[in-house]
């Protein structure tokens, strides 16, 4: 075959999978890109090479050593920055401003550890909390401490951010100690794959460190011993069938999971029709809707508002998905790329048959013709807004996550009412709350805080400074709970937690001080 074979990373070896691998095309204009494959390689003798090698180099340096070493990396992505925004059009059909979103999220993520990093100093181990004595003297007390864990740190990851998702998760691995293996997704792998090269032929990090996979992720589990952690982004399908591997049943491999939610958007009362929370909310639900053709985790599933809000609602949100040109990324005209896959848009257009029984269309971007694009060819989707004004029966709404630019616009008939109707979704990563008044605004975030990983509670003064309910900061806990995997992310040093082991140090206080914490 012509199409260029990318090798996978592991052992300290560039090593091409022995089968005919699987074809990357671009979404657009289908044509071939790239292939991958993985198969023949010797998976643990890979994860060996990482844990001793890779773990082993990276835990005999300090935190501040490793937390510059993350600083050379961002500097050599940074340098190859403009051959990911070519990569990232080519395989994954995003406009420039939704490439950025992945690229430049993900270095930014990676400097922020950096500096977080080097905070940390010259300590190999973290203090957790202040040691408290054991009994009416202080001569014998407890400390608990957070140690890097020995093993390897493996992500099974989604296809939707190549760059960002490999980034987010790596940082705070590196800066704890442990090595990274990654599997991307196989239908963007492609930049995965090729930053992980670039670093590599930098020769930053130790040997190990740092592994890539690219291909199926047949054995990776298999491979997995106690020590190790796991962090999987993906369908509640397959994050059931991880959960369920005797490498996490029985040998307790620490895992992370985030999987599928509908997040939603809650429009408080108090924000009538041309209000500036109301146009916020309005603004917000179409980025979302919009921004890499809604292929985010994070992005608006279900929209609330009060039910005399509703149509005004749908007028404006319809008016300005109608401004929405969809087609190929090439085309300066087009303000939204395409889906990833034609598989990924008969997946989308399924979605829609189902909702389509619980809600009517009110915006239906389909009338409107792709720019610069072959509509039997590219995997571009327009987008399409629901609704309905009788949600307590219309589970599908509650059930139904289509992953692409499709919405549903739900009434409430009183805050509880609407409390009830978000909770239903059954865990989600991000809800944003939109009103004017902070005691309701206040109210509203504590009733929802147990079901999302994150609040995004947005008012007219914070117009300017929002960061959107769909964008994850390295500062916030990214995950949520229920439906939504149950994991925890980022949240700054927070995310160290999961690849640090803590213990409680029971001993005299000079045995606590010499630990030098």
């Amino acid at each position: 075959m012509n199409t260029p074979l990318l090798s996978n990373y592991v052992s300290g070896q560039w090593q091409a999978g022995t089968g005919a691998g699987t074809v990357l095309r671009d979404p657009v204009l289908g044509t071939e890109l790239v292939r991958v494959d993985a198969t023949g390689l010797h998976i643990p003798a890979a994860f060996r090479f990482a844990r001793q090698q890779g773990s082993g180099a990276l835990q005999a340096l300090t935190y501040a050593e490793r937390a510059a070493l993350l600083a050379q990396c961002q500097k050599v992505l940074q340098a190859n920055r403009d051959a990911y925004y070519d990569i990232a059009l080519a395989n994954s059909g995003t406009v420039k401003n939704d490439s950025a979103v992945d690229i430049d999220g993900g270095l930014f993520t990676l400097g922020q550890y950096a500096r977080w990093g080097e905070a940390l100093g010259g300590a190999r181990a973290l203090r957790d909390g202040d040691a408290v004595k054991l009994g009416k003297e202080p001569v014998f007390q407890s400390q608990h401490l957070r140690t890097p864990r020995p093993g390897l740190a493996l992500f099974i990851n989604a296809f939707n951010f190549p760059a960002w998702g490999l980034w987010e998760k790596a940082a705070p691995a590196l800066l704890s100690g442990m090595a990274v293996v990654v599997k991307p997704a196989t239908a963007t792998a492609w930049l995965t794959q090729r930053m992980v090269q670039d670093v590599v032929e930098a020769g930053i990090l130790p040997p190990g460190a740092l592994s890539v996979i690219c291909g199926s992720s047949a054995g990776l589990l298999d491979a997995l011993q106690p020590f190790d952690v796991l962090s999987f982004t993906g369908s509640a399908e397959t994050a059931a069938v991880i959960r369920s591997h005797s490498a996490v049943t029985r040998h307790g491999v620490r895992t992370n999971i985030e999987a599928d939610s509908l997040n939603s958007a809650l429009l408080l009362p108090d924000a009538a029709p041309g209000s500036p929370a109301f146009d916020l909310l309005v603004r917000e639900v179409v980025k979302e809707m919009t921004v890499k053709s809604g292929q985010k985790c994070t992005a608006i599933r279900r929209i609330f508002v009060p039910e005399p809000v509703f149509g005004a609602a749908a007028e404006a949100i319809s008016a300005r998905l109608a401004k929405v040109s969809v087609g190929n990324p090439r085309n300066e005209g087009v303000r939204m790329g395409s889906l990833v896959s034609r598989e990924q848009l008969d997946n989308v257009q399924q979605g829609l048959r189902q909702l389509a029984g619980a809600a009517a269309v009110l915006y239906d971007g389909r009338g409107q013709p792709l720019v610069d694009a072959d509509p039997a060819i590219a995997a571009c989707q327009q987008p399409v807004l629901l609704g309905t004004m009788n949600a307590d029966t219309a589970q599908a709404v509650h059930d139904v996550e289509v992953f692409g630019p499709v919405a549903t616009l739900v009434t409430y008939r009183n805050v509880e009412h609407a409390h009830q109707l978000v909770q239903r979704g059954l865990g989600s990563l991000a809800v944003s709350l939109y009103g004017d008044d902070a005691a309701a605004l206040a109210r509203s975030t504590l009733a929802l805080a147990p079901f999302h990983g994150r609040l995004h509670v947005v008012t007219p003064e914070a117009a300017q400074a929002h960061t959107g309910h769909g964008n994850v900061m390295p500062m916030s806990l990214h995950g949520g709970p229920g439906r939504a995997g149950g994991g925890e992310e980022l949240g700054g040093l927070r995310a160290l937690d999961f690849y640090h082991q803590r213990s409680a140090v029971q001993a005299s206080p000079a045995v606590l001080d010499a630990l030098g914490l």
